[in-house]
């Protein structure tokens, strides 16, 4: 099959985002450390204007640099994120965020709903928690 024709995953229709006083390393953070892949960044220098990195089991999040003053189209505070990221191997990659240098909210432990979890801040302070629970099947939507 050609690779122009390939059927690709669509992207997420919903995207959590956040902005970073230092959005170069954090992005290098969470793709190394976390194991986001880096899908799309653009900038100028350290500024980085939008990044779009994928979790490799769907979704992803958006993030850019925090640019400050009244004109800010987007203008959230770096570390106030918080997100739920599903994900396998979780005393793996509680060891490799510890290592990274990631503050512990939380050390692995397993839930009465049978994920097992663990929640760590990323070097802007962000919180991020990784667990085995993948939420529960939606409803099909009705149609008409």
């Amino acid at each position: 099959m050609d690779p122009m024709t390939e059927m690709q995953t669509p992207p997420p229709q919903v995207w959590p985002t956040l902005r970073a006083r230092d959005a170069r390393a954090l992005i290098r953070f969470l793709v190394d450390v976390f194991g986001f892949h880096e899908t799309v960044v653009h900038g100028d220098g350290d500024t980085v204007f939008h990044a779009q990195l994928s979790w490799p089991l769907g979704g992803g999040v958006m993030l850019g640099s925090a640019r400050g003053g009244p004109d800010d189209p987007w203008a959230l505070t770096p570390g106030t994120f918080g997100g739920y990221v599903v994900a396998d191997d979780i005393d793996a990659r509680y060891e490799r965020a510890v290592a990274a240098g990631a503050e512990v909210v939380r050390k692995p432990y397993d839930t009465d709903y049978g994920s097992r979890d663990f929640t760590v801040r990323d070097p802007e302070g962000n919180l991020w928690q990784f667990g085995t629970y993948p939420g529960d099947p939606r409803p099909v939507p009705p149609t008409g």
